[in-house]
């Protein structure tokens, strides 16, 4: 007889009392905060309970207009004038500055996003230090960076990021434009503009020179602006794929160079020689310790067919153990789901996998009364010609195949209109090394899954976009030569 003991883990909140909220914030133009000139202002809500956590300034165009214009007079008077080592000084003091509000940084980046308090302080903020210091170091060594050309910056950087990483999107996109002697205008989503405007008191708290870096908040109109501002050199946007083609269109036949990192369906392909329990934790990873709120989350499984069963039997077990709940409790493994509105397409989209005759799996575990929140689910039986196989969910949803040889997988992974990342789990190299050259996505993890250096570049193929950030590749971005 087998004895199965339950263990009920008692809350270990993380304290709130470290932490400045303003009840309202304004924009971050020229190096002070200023009222809109639209005078209106939205709420931002803690996905985990559905409170207001504070109003922002909802900025109109005549807002943006005054952005841009700081950019530019800081590009021409101050920014590209400084010797570029001076600019990596600014750089490093920024890195350094979130490494020592990294506590309350996390704390917000939970409150705002829903995500869990583990991962905003173990992976988020770190991370989003670790790319300013990465690219402080680059800042005055440009010509060792591209040998045989002359690197000049471009002037005013217009950049749009995503509600599901706005600190380390902000920091991906920010750290590379100033290193690169450029300007920046930043709007952050409108779900999750804190710790953008945190970023922004930063900035003024390190004496960076008024209008260097510029952060305005508001909805899809101001980004809009933004990208059809005709002082703007270069746009930069994180988000989905819909809106991308938009954005597009709007800079097709002019001179504004672009960047785009849009949706992804990430294939994450388990061979029959991988080793079974660190592929499973690597699939969890993947898809449900952030909420599948990543457009690189392994969302669909591809299993071969003789190990199928103990895969899912093993992922059903991790399932049960994971708890969802108060984002900012250090135990909680799955948050809130972003908002309201992602939260009742991730449930439209499980009818729609019922509808298609699909078997559904969800943990059993108990999910809070107030607040968004999901159920790791799991879709069995799944088809290349079903619909939450092929269209991008944003949640904690996993669709589940099988395979019997790799030219099948291979054909089923690039089978999709994303190319963004994949992951292979396997204990032969040869076989990783065959899959990293068909495989049509970006990042190829190998026996990992969401690991991310600020070294290496990151960025998707098709529907996923184009462009890379990241490394090198990063800092060209900002470039002409």
């Amino acid at each position: 007889m087998t004895n199965t003991f339950e263990w009920a883990y008692a809350p270990a909140p993380e304290a709130r009392d470290h932490v400045k909220i303003n009840d309202r914030y304004e924009l971050f133009i020229g190096g002070k905060f200023v009222r809109p000139q639209s005078k209106k202002y939205f709420a931002t809500i803690n996905p985990g309970d559905e409170k207001k956590l504070a109003e922002v300034a909802e900025a109109n165009e005549k807002d943006v207009d005054n952005a841009v214009k700081a950019a530019q007079q800081a590009y021409e008077k101050t920014w590209k004038k400084m010797p570029a080592r001076e600019r990596g000084k600014y750089i490093f003091r920024i890195a350094r500055m979130i490494q020592e509000r990294a506590r309350e940084l996390a704390v917000i980046e939970s409150l705002d996003g829903g995500k869990p308090i583990r991962e905003s302080r173990d992976f988020d903020v770190p991370t989003a230090a670790a790319h300013f210091f990465y690219y402080a170091g680059w800042a005055d060594k440009l010509e060792y960076a591209f040998p045989g050309k002359k690197p000049q910056s471009l002037g005013v950087a217009g950049q749009i990021t995503p509600w599901n990483f706005p600190l380390l999107m902000a920091s991906w996109k920010i750290a590379p434009a100033l290193a690169t002697g450029n300007t920046v205008v930043l709007k952050p989503a409108e779900t999750t503009p804190l710790t953008a405007l945190k970023l922004a008191e930063i900035m003024r708290d390190c004496d960076l020179p008024p209008g260097v870096v510029n952060i305005v908040t508001g909805f899809g109109k101001t980004g809009a602006a933004l990208v059809n501002h005709a002082q703007v050199n270069k746009i930069a946007f994180t988000g989905s794929t819909e809106v991308g083609k938009i954005i597009q269109k709007s800079v097709a036949g002019t001179s504004k160079k672009l960047t785009l990192e849009l949706g992804g369906k990430a294939a994450n392909i388990v061979f029959d020689d991988a080793p079974i329990n660190q592929a499973v934790e690597g699939i969890v990873n993947g898809i449900f310790f952030n909420q599948g709120h990543v457009c690189c989350a392994g969302s669909r499984l591809f299993v071969q067919e003789n190990v199928a069963q103990e895969v899912i039997q093993k992922l059903k077990a991790r399932m049960e153990t994971l708890i969802v709940g108060n984002p900012l409790d250090k135990n909680t493994d799955i948050g809130a789901i972003n908002s309201k509105e992602q939260l009742e397409k991730i449930n439209a989209y499980l009818k729609i996998g019922l509808n298609e005759g699909l078997e559904i799996y969800q943990s059993s575990c108990n999910i809070p009364a107030q607040g968004y929140f999901c159920k790791p689910t799991l879709f069995l039986g799944a088809a290349q010609s079903n619909r939450v196989v092929q269209e991008e969910i944003f949640g904690p949803v996993l669709t589940v195949q099988t395979f019997r040889t790799i030219e099948e997988v291979i054909e089923k992974a690039n089978n999709i209109p994303y190319g963004l990342s994949a992951g292979v789990w396997t204990d032969k190299g040869s076989k990783i090394f065959n899959l990293t050259t068909k495989l049509r996505a970006g990042v190829v993890w190998a026996n990992t899954y969401n690991k991310f250096d600020p070294a290496s570049p990151f960025g998707g193929y098709k529907e996923s976009g184009f462009g890379r950030e990241g490394g090198l590749h990063g800092l060209s971005a900002y470039l002409k030569f």
